[in-house]
């Protein structure tokens, strides 16, 4: 095999097939990894332990203190209605997860319905700057064994200034009229790039698919499947995977978030028929209930202001406020790149809290409400979940700021307990699904997002006014 011409999306296609594919004893998985991993990353995992054990032992030898703090807040009326308040919303995370864990045991992937079961399909890939990558991108989906007679492939290049359309030319070039491309006349952003999609698509079903995502042969079709199955089914989340994970320690790091992000927490929410977001790297959508919302979404406005972000969290809330379920596949599988550096990772946090931010405020206008027949009391739950998250924030935030400055040793210490405790879950649950190993990431990644991005949620609060990608950038040379 000639490795000097294969792209990252051929190299990381054959790595994630080889890890797959091969079976290893434990300590074969430690020397690979070792062998394969940098002295950064080596150093950042043990660090991480370093810190998490190191904690323990300190909280251990201070449990005097944590005592003598514990007497302190029950003697003062705000350390008691801090101390109520704190084990109410304990008791109340503990039980959610609970909740989610037992939902997430009742979830099962709709298998894939026959070829002339599938309805017609356009597939929708919006690309702005991404060069080589939409090549890959488009190359993947006219791979799929989806019949092709009913698969409408539509490229929109969004005003690019790199080489993103020399890149479309050469696969309209490779794949003739399998693939249909089109260019916007200036840079307008991925809404009216998908808006554009949709209107020109004839499909019974839309997909959209980031210029940044491969999927697997069979992607198309699981992720369309249950449109057939449940009538009802408005739209379809799939399965999200990191593609670039082998390429920068900030992907493995989430490649184990995205796993429980969608794998554990969308499979719950799949099964109350509420997915609250249809992820932009891979997602489907019943063109009626598209269609039904159209005006509404292209001309969203968030406090007098254009909305050009969160497109998919929208789309996915107008069509539950349709009435329509909103379900996930976990056997629809997308590998997307990430950020691979601090500067892109919090960007596209920022972009992801503000748009959370907007649509819980519009899922409460109808969430409470009828809309939709059967069961929403589960639907409601995940809203009041979510919502929490918002209301508590500066409290939160406020009292880790006291917390810091008036008793820094014994923060540092619980912290690192929680972190250990808490990210244990994320361990077990990657380690069933993949491997052992590579979900030790997910205590790093904890520490990261505890120390240097836990600024995020306020931060997107107090701007959620704001527009703008953020990463819309030509990429690193």
């Amino acid at each position: 095999m000639k490795i000097k011409n294969t792209t990252k999306y051929e190299m990381n296609t054959i790595n994630r097939k080889n890890s797959n594919t091969e079976k290893k004893s434990f300590f074969a998985k430690i020397g690979h990894l070792i062998e394969n991993a940098n002295a950064w990353g080596i150093f950042v995992m043990g660090s991480t332990f370093v810190l998490m054990f190191g904690s323990a032992y300190l909280a251990y030898i201070l449990q005097n203190d944590f005592t003598q703090l514990h007497l302190e807040r029950r003697s003062t009326l705000i350390g008691l209605i801090f101390m109520v308040v704190a084990a109410v919303f304990f008791v109340f995370k503990l039980s959610f997860f609970i909740y989610t864990f037992i939902r997430f045991l009742k979830y099962k992937a709709i298998p894939s319905v026959s070829n002339e079961e599938l309805p017609t399909v356009t597939v929708i890939v919006p690309a702005y700057n991404e060069g080589k990558q939409v090549w890959a991108t488009l190359k993947s989906l006219a791979e799929s064994d989806y019949p092709a007679h009913k698969v409408q492939l539509l490229a929109i290049d969004d005003g690019s200034k790199d080489d993103t359309w020399n890149w479309m030319l050469e696969a309209k070039k490779e794949l003739g009229d399998r693939v249909s491309i089109c260019k916007q006349p200036k840079n307008m952003g991925k809404r009216h790039a998908l808006y554009r999609g949709f209107n020109e698509g004839t499909g019974e079903i839309f997909v959209t698919v980031d210029s940044d995502s491969i999927v697997d042969k069979d992607t198309l079709r699981n992720l369309v499947s249950p449109f057939i199955v449940d009538k009802n089914c408005g739209a379809v989340a799939g399965n999200i995977r990191v593609l670039n994970n082998n390429d920068a320690l900030l992907p493995k790091m989430l490649d184990v978030s995205f796993a429980l992000s969608f794998e554990f927490v969308r499979s719950s929410e799949s099964t109350l028929n509420s997915v609250l977001c249809t992820p932009g790297a891979l997602a489907a959508y019943r063109a009626t209930a598209v269609f039904a919302c159209l005006d509404q979404w292209i001309n969203q406005t968030f406090m007098g202001q254009p909305s050009d972000i969160g497109e998919d969290r929208a789309m996915t809330n107008m069509i539950l406020k349709q009435g329509f379920h909103v379900l996930f596949q976990r056997n629809a599988f997308a590998y997307t790149n990430v950020p691979e550096k601090f500067k892109g990772l919090y960007k596209m946090f920022i972009r992801w809290g503000r748009s959370n931010v907007r649509e819980n405020i519009q899922m409460s206008k109808y969430v409470f409400t009828n809309f939709r027949k059967g069961p929403k009391a589960g639907t409601r739950l995940l809203f009041f979940s979510q919502f929490s998250r918002i209301v508590l924030c500066y409290p939160f935030v406020l009292f880790m700021m006291v917390f810091v400055i008036t008793h820094p040793l014994l923060f540092i210490s619980s912290t690192f307990v929680s972190i250990l405790v808490l990210s244990t879950f994320p361990v077990l649950f990657y380690a069933k699904r993949y491997t052992l190993i590579e979900s030790f990431w997910a205590y790093s990644y904890s520490v990261l997002y505890t120390f240097g991005l836990f600024w995020i949620t306020p931060y997107a609060i107090a701007t959620a006014s704001r527009r703008g990608w953020l990463t819309r950038e030509l990429p690193q040379k």
